[in-house]
């Protein structure tokens, strides 16, 4: 259970079908880079998901509650976008960057963990999605999704300091 930008708790429900969580924050480029198409990806996928933002937002206040409210109506977001304010569940996930995806299939296993395809801000590849809409579409059909999974790139989590 975390509270989004507006203060609202948001539980997860117990698995029965697949759910996508994305680490995200709104400073990252990475992030910025493919926003937009990671909310058509999943309102056209049809896929439960959640975004969850666990940086130090005192260290990094583009990345609190205002930044994320912009950054979800610049991106078309209208899934839940929630704060991990003591990191814990960025630590239990084993997020490392922003941003990081896993997708659950319906048993709550996890079945894909990696990229949203092979471009970045500069390396000149196209943004498609084709790896991440990929995954969804082996999981929603009740497959397993091919190894290797190309693992995920981006800023790393801003962790607290202790």
């Amino acid at each position: 259970t975390l509270p989004d930008a507006d203060g609202v708790r948001h539980t997860l429900d117990a698995p029965g079908e697949p759910l996508l969580v994305v680490f995200a924050c709104n400073h990252c480029p990475y992030v910025r880079w493919l926003e937009q198409d990671l909310g058509s990806l999943i309102a056209e996928s049809g896929v439960r998901a959640v975004a969850i933002n666990s940086k130090d937002t005192v260290e990094y206040p583009d990345d609190g509650p205002a930044g994320m409210r912009e950054q979800i109506a610049r991106a078309g977001w209208d899934f839940p976008y929630l704060i991990d304010a003591d990191q814990s569940v960025a630590t239990a996930f084993g997020a490392v960057c922003t941003p990081d995806f896993f997708l659950y299939d319906a048993d709550g296993l996890l079945a894909y963990r990696g990229a949203f395809d092979a471009s970045s801000p500069k390396n000149g590849q196209p943004r498609t999605g084709d790896l991440l809409r990929a995954a969804i579409a082996e999981v929603q059909a009740g497959r397993p999704v091919p190894e290797p999974h190309r693992p995920a790139m981006g800023c790393g989590i801003k962790w607290k300091q202790s």
